[in-house]
């Protein structure tokens, strides 16, 4: 409202009540200010508080600047974190941080009103933006906001801690300042349709803006590095960076150029999957399965997992080491020679990533390069179509989008690209299996999700259901269906035996009454979906070795069903 000074002229003003209010306390409202003390944990756990001696200050991973809190439940402790902070009576806060890990909690309490929480299923990588609000009683001044993960779940990791409302008069950090202008910026990982820009990290940033060519085409947060994609072969383009924080946009880095090469021709493209297809993952060990060669594997399988890719010292470069003696002298050539006889029948043989003890990570640009170069490579060498994604420590889904891309822009269409997520993986369209999933939608095959050593999960419906019934296969797979995947991009994973899992196992049967009930609606159980999903990719099995160890009972009930699907 504006005030008059003077005029050369009597003149009569009018005020209302409320504006009569509003001039006697004051227009001018004070800025929210972040309450919260060291929430972003660059002053290691000073006013946090952990049960149990849970909590650590760590330096890595991090959100912004170079401190986060990690904390590990054990036992009967849910890691909780916590500090009490000084509020206004009567007043609106808003509560918010990042994390990452799987079921992760954010929290107040003592707010003399409603107490609130909020939390995510997760992934167990990537950072996610958890956010609440409450309001404070007419006599608090003071409330305990928290976090925490959950019972048998793994160390979860926060950051940016912030809770912003009136000044309580308990002090605050300072502000943050706009922060300068990245230095450092490099072009590296040139391909035919993608580069990749890094550039230094900025202490004070919460994430980038990235600019090609003047124009604004993406923003980073969680780290110094990403690809750009989508480029023309042979053509020089020009990036800048800037910073920003909760002060606002910083000045854009100094210009850094880089130059697509010309088209790949890549090994040579793989023989396409059929509509219907069977996975069944081949073991390169022996653990009491039949041992077989890849020549051995039963026609019924069009797709074939090689298990398992090894890491190296080289952060997310794998490679892929042929257990010979294990395999009765299975010898490298004869391996090759195995695989280009399946490619020319038609199957596709592809190599598996991860595994129960796979110890992989791709959580920055650099280790998605390695993962996409090495895998390039071991395609080459031994003629593999494409691989899975079986990481059981979870992924980071902007990372694993990066690396999928990049192998998809060396290889091609005929790229085969599955996953083969455990069922906590695919509950939500926030986890970061589902995220990568989702982000790679265009070029990924299936995703044979694990139906076993599971115990008991939420269908789409929400409702309970336990693990060795066709409701758990139907109403799980719902969920994928429904959650933006296209039925041919979801299978059915399941033991092939009794001896392939610890728990979980079905018959060929009940799996045969799944493919029906999605597909055809028919030999449902107590779920039915509310619509059915004819292309529906298949199955998969863990393993080829133990379905052959049981007379390839699997294979020769369920591979038919497969091919024999609408």
């Amino acid at each position: 409202m504006n005030r008059i000074r003077s005029l050369a002229l009597p003149i009569a003003v009018t005020l209302t009540a409320g504006a009569l209010s509003a001039l006697a306390a004051g227009t001018a409202q004070a800025a929210d200010v972040n309450v919260a003390r060291n929430g972003g944990f660059e002053s290691g756990l000073a006013n946090w508080s952990c049960t149990g001696g849970t909590g650590a200050s760590v330096s890595s991973p991090v959100h912004a600047g170079s401190g986060a809190l990690k904390a590990t439940p054990a036992g009967q402790d849910n890691a909780r974190c916590s500090q009490t902070v000084t509020v206004k009576p009567n007043s609106t806060y808003t509560l918010s941080t990042q994390v990452q890990g799987s079921y992760v909690y954010l929290g107040a309490t003592g707010t003399g009103t409603q107490d609130v929480s909020t939390w995510t299923p997760g992934s167990g990588a990537g950072w996610q933006k958890l956010s609440t609000t409450f309001t404070t009683g007419p006599s608090t001044t003071q409330v305990t906001v928290y976090t925490h993960g959950w019972y048998g779940q793994p160390a979860y990791v926060v950051d940016e801690f912030s809770v912003f409302g009136p000044d309580g008069g308990g002090g605050t950090d300072p502000g943050p300042s706009v922060p300068g202008a990245p230095a450092g910026a490099a072009v590296s990982g040139q391909s035919a349709n993608a580069l990749t820009l890094s550039w230094n990290a900025v202490g004070s940033a919460t994430g980038y803006h990235v600019y090609q060519d003047g124009v604004r085409v993406k923003t980073v947060t969680g780290g110094a590095s990403t690809q750009i994609t989508g480029l023309t072969a042979s053509t020089s383009y020009s990036f800048q960076v800037s910073a920003y924080n909760a002060a606002g946009e910083g000045p854009k880095s100094a210009p850094v150029t880089g130059t697509t090469t010309g088209t790949d021709p890549g090994p040579g493209p793989g023989p396409a999957v059929p509509k219907h297809a069977l996975t069944g993952y081949w073991q390169n060990f022996d653990n009491g399965a039949t041992v077989q060669k890849i020549s051995d594997v039963s026609a019924q399988y069009d797709i074939i997992a090689v298990s398992f890719a090894d890491a190296t010292t080289t952060p997310g470069a794998i490679t892929f080491n042929l257990d010979s003696a294990g395999l009765g002298g299975y010898t490298v050539a004869q391996f090759k020679a195995d695989i280009a006889a399946k490619k020319a029948a038609g199957k596709s043989v592809i190599l598996s990533i991860g595994g129960e003890k796979g110890t992989i990570s791709v959580n920055d640009s650099a280790s998605a390069n390695n993962l996409a170069n090495s895998a390039y490579a071991l395609m080459q060498e031994y003629g593999f179509t494409g691989i899975d994604i079986d990481l059981e420590n979870g992924l980071n889904p902007t990372y694993m989008t990066q690396a999928l891309r990049s192998l998809s822009s060396k290889v091609g269409s005929s790229l085969v690209i599955t996953m083969a997520p455990q069922t906590i993986d695919m509950q939500s369209t926030q986890g970061g299996y589902f995220k990568t999933a989702l982000n790679i939608k265009d070029i990924l095959t299936v995703v044979n999700m694990q139906y076993y050593n599971s115990g008991s999960m939420n269908g789409c419906d929400g409702k309970v259901y336990s693990q060795g019934s066709v409701d758990f296969l139907t109403a799980l797979a719902c969920i994928q269906l429904e959650g933006g995947l296209d039925p041919s991009q979801v299978g059915i994973g399941v033991p092939a035996s009794p001896s392939g899992a610890g728990s979980g196992y079905v018959s060929p049967t009940i799996v045969g009454n799944a493919l029906d009930c999605l597909t055809r609606g028919t030999s449902c159980g107590s779920f039915k979906p509310s619509k059915t999903y004819p292309g529906l990719r298949g199955a998969m099995t863990w393993s080829t070795n133990w379905d052959a160890k049981a007379g390839s009972a699997w294979s020769n009930s369920v591979g038919p069903k497969v091919h024999g699907l609408p």
